[in-house]
């Protein structure tokens, strides 16, 4: 919980007693390497902050399955499309590692944004940065090479560590074998 209360703190002013009501509400999890955290079909109903680990979200087709996007320690997170509408994910959340995680369910997210009103900033805070995120990861496929962007990936080092050369090559739209000349030509 340690992590996550540093997290909240340099994302909002919050007091002690908003900050317990906010801890309250989160349970701990751990999710072993290669196990689902969401499966593709299901309603999404939980926010998450990672701990220690690492998350790939992917959707598959007849071929393979192509991950799109993959979340480390100190990120918070949901499968939006899917807890918004509550309408069945299109996505499979997978533990690329062992993956301890913080939980909490949409109902008590309700609670806190209604009755924490410095909990509202924080989720707007959130979801602003994630659409900023989102916005420069599609830019980025519209206006660099797929060079570039693997050298943009390179500042992010448990990306290059943790995410195997097949999903990193999804990630960056392009073909291991592609990914493998980038990686050689960079050298």
């Amino acid at each position: 919980m340690e992590s996550f209360k540093k997290f909240i703190k340099t994302i909002i002013g919050i007091d002690e007693i908003d900050l317990n009501l906010v801890l309250s509400k989160c349970r701990s999890r751990a999710i072993p390497k290669g196990k689902l955290l969401l499966k593709k079909g299901q309603i999404a109903t939980q926010y998450y902050f990672i701990v220690s680990g690492g998350l790939r979200f992917y959707y598959e087709t007849i071929e393979k399955d192509n991950t799109t996007w993959v979340v480390f320690k100190n990120e918070f997170f949901t499968e939006i499309s899917s807890l918004h509408t509550q309408m069945p994910t299109r996505f499979n959340i997978e533990a690329i590692e062992e993956t301890e995680i913080l939980v909490i369910d949409k109902s008590d997210m309700d609670f806190l944004y209604a009755h924490v009103p410095v909990w509202q900033e924080f989720g707007r805070k959130i979801w602003e940065a994630m659409s900023v995120r989102m916005i420069d990861q599609i830019l980025n496929f519209q206006t660099l090479t797929a060079e570039q962007r693997y050298i943009q990936f390179m500042s992010n080092p448990e990306m290059l560590q943790k995410v195997s050369v097949k999903d990193l090559a999804a990630v960056l739209g392009i073909t291991p074998n592609a990914l493998s000349r980038i990686r050689k030509n960079i050298k």
